[in-house]
């Protein structure tokens, strides 16, 4: 006699719904371990923008809840009047509607406070626009060039003036991606925002950074940093921050730039004046005996090409 098999089973014992539920169940249990709090990058369960540490970026998420109070008490306020008109004015209780052609008031009226609400609106972002394309009188400028699918970083002028190098993804956590992200039981907080070399910039300062890129279109964004920049083949474009308090904060590469979009990920650390003139003591002890091979390597062949 023939055994019969349940339609959703995917062999005579265990049925495919209970399947998919165990893997559902271990997924949800991976990403559970897998997310923790990042300091300076994205939080748990985060739904507001993040707290910044530059004055544009608390200005940006000061904007954020002014212009959200100023819709909604506009939406409370229309809705309301008109729903209320409706019900108050329907056709069951008798009433007619009013004809009249004009009246000067009424056009005044909503021509006056649209007005008066988008420049309660557009004067506080007008500012704070302005300030963040103000990259005069910096400490700092540093040049972003954005490549696929890393950053490449050099000093151009100020402190560390010299420096170059490039910024790629950790190679530990690409081959963890690899594998299917983090396991049950793993705590990595960073997932995918660890890099090997990051930027370093002393706090206080004024940074300019200056974008651009060698392949297709990305963009610099760390959203603690108050800054979103695209870097674009063959233009220069600018912006600046003025981290206000030491510590790493994190960001990604905002414009879809191909297959490893994902993988761009950027870490910018901020430092002491003091622990930032000793990084860059010792990048610039670093860079010597490369330099210095580098001459060798010609004289070497001069010498052999004479005897």
């Amino acid at each position: 006699m023939a055994t019969k098999i349940h339609p959703l089973t995917s062999d005579k014992t265990t049925p495919f719904f209970l399947k998919t539920t165990t893997a559902l169940s271990a997924f949800v249990a991976t990403a559970t371990m897998a997310a923790t709090e990042l300091p300076g990058g994205p939080a748990y369960n985060q739904l507001n923008l993040p707290v910044g540490v530059t004055k544009i970026s608390q200005d940006q998420n000061w904007l954020h809840w002014y212009m959200l109070v100023i819709c909604t008490v506009v939406f409370i306020a229309v809705f309301s009047v008109m729903f209320y008109s409706i019900w108050k004015h329907r056709k069951s209780k008798g009433h007619k509607a009013a004809t009249f052609h004009d009246s000067l008031t009424v056009e005044i009226a909503w021509t006056l406070t649209p007005f008066l609400i988008v420049i309660a609106m557009a004067w506080p972002a007008t500012k704070t626009v302005i300030a963040m394309k103000d990259t005069t009188n910096s400490d700092l400028t540093i040049k972003a060039t954005g490549m696929q699918w890393q950053w490449g970083y050099d000093y151009i002028r100020g402190e560390g003036e010299g420096i170059g190098f490039i910024s790629a993804l950790d190679k530990e956590q690409r081959l963890l991606s690899n594998q299917g992200g983090p396991k049950s039981g793993m705590s990595v907080n960073d997932y995918l925002l660890k890099v090997d070399n990051p930027l370093v910039v002393p706090v206080n300062k004024k940074v300019r950074l200056i974008t651009t890129a060698n392949d297709v279109i990305h963009a610099w964004a760390v959203q603690s940093l108050g800054v979103r920049q695209d870097a674009i083949p063959g233009f220069v474009r600018d912006t600046w921050f003025r981290a206000e308090k030491v510590g790493d904060y994190y960001g990604q590469c905002a414009e879809l730039c191909g297959k490893e979009h994902a993988y761009m990920p950027i870490h910018v650390k901020v430092l002491s004046q003091e622990d930032y003139s000793k990084w860059v003591l010792a990048e610039k002890t670093k860079s010597i005996p490369a330099a210095a091979k580098a001459e060798e390597k010609p004289a070497a062949k001069t010498d052999a090409t004479a005897s």
